[in-house]
């Protein structure tokens, strides 16, 4: 399967399990493809034909949108080096979670969450330990019997209790073959396990200036460095507190006007506001629902909350219209 019947497969998925999806992300570099929500669940997705193609700094970005957005980075592919993805299996790649398209079917589609995840040595599950000691105590099975029986030591066995270790899928299923029941916990996908915030340097990309305007504003100001925006601006103001504003940077060109469509689509999905800085003259104050404005227009503010208001101002007008 191609990349591009791969997306579409996830968008169909996606779709049908109610979410809203964004435009694919279609311009270089793109940190994700695509953003998805479902009620309060907002998913960040890069799709690639082999997770092994997800690099660090990428993986960062995701991460750091995913943070600030507040939502889960996710990867979506179909192979590992030279071998496919196993149906129901999570593998890590730089802390996000990887899975084959069947596995996001299941998950989001019949509510089967993933048991099993990839790790150095092989497939493992986590142990509910607490029922795992209800069980074994109920059953008047020792420790040192269990542990027996399993072909492992009694340490090991306590360690499975405490929650300390995993076990392997093979373990697993003999201790439920033994115990009549499992034991395995699902695997959280949606776990914050964010790095810490990224801080880029972006004067070679001659934005600098621009966004410290918005800094002297008010604003907490986060480059990006591959996504379809140069920064998350989020208000530090009382009255307009966690706005957060997907914002670009640049002049008004057949380019820019693609990058507005994409950001004004992720807005919507990621509940921000969008909005582009245009060197020069703007030949529009909005391109769907992201607003224009002028760098000489913004040098006239210099407090948050009038500006926010600006931009509600223009995005009303929009629904108007």
């Amino acid at each position: 399967m191609n990349k591009e019947l791969l997306i579409n497969r996830v968008i169909a998925i996606l779709s049908r399990a109610g979410f809203i999806i964004s435009e694919r992300c279609d311009i270089r570099p793109r940190s994700f493809d695509l953003a998805a929500r479902r009620d309060n669940v907002l998913l960040l997705i890069k799709v690639l034909f082999n997770i092994d193609g997800l690099n660090e700094e990428t993986a960062t970005e995701m991460q750091f949108l995913s943070k600030h957005l507040h939502g889960h980075p996710l990867v979506i592919g179909e192979k590992t080096r030279d071998h496919s993805l196993e149906a129901g299996v999570v593998y890590l790649r730089f802390g996000i979670p990887a899975l084959d398209i069947s596995t996001l079917n299941d998950f989001f589609i019949d509510e089967v969450p993933p048991l099993i995840y990839a790790a150095h040595g092989g497939l493992y599950v986590n142990i509910d330990g607490a029922s795992l000691k209800e069980e074994r105590i109920k059953k008047n099975i020792s420790l040192g019997a269990l542990a027996s029986m399993l072909g492992v030591s009694r340490r090991t066995i306590s360690k499975y209790e405490q929650g300390e270790m995993a076990a392997s899928v093979d373990l697993a299923l003999k201790l439920e073959e033994i115990m009549d029941r499992g034991f395995a916990i699902a695997v959280g996908l949606f776990e914050k396990n964010y790095s810490d915030t990224q801080k880029q340097d972006t004067s070679e990309r001659g934005i600098t200036d621009i966004l410290s305007l918005l800094e002297n504003m008010g604003f907490d100001v986060l480059p990006t460095t591959q996504a379809p925006f140069d920064a998350v601006s989020i208000s530090t103001s009382r009255k307009s507190q966690n706005a957060t504003i997907l914002t670009g940077v640049g002049e008004y060109t057949s380019t820019m006007v693609k990058k507005a469509h994409i950001m004004s689509s992720i807005s919507e999905v990621a509940m921000t506001q969008s909005l582009l800085i245009i060197h020069g003259a703007s030949k529009t104050k909005n391109i769907e629902g992201t607003v224009l404005v002028e760098e000489k227009e913004l040098k006239k503010f210099d407090d948050t909350d009038d500006f926010i208001n600006l931009l509600q101002e223009r995005r009303r007008k929009i629904k108007v219209s």
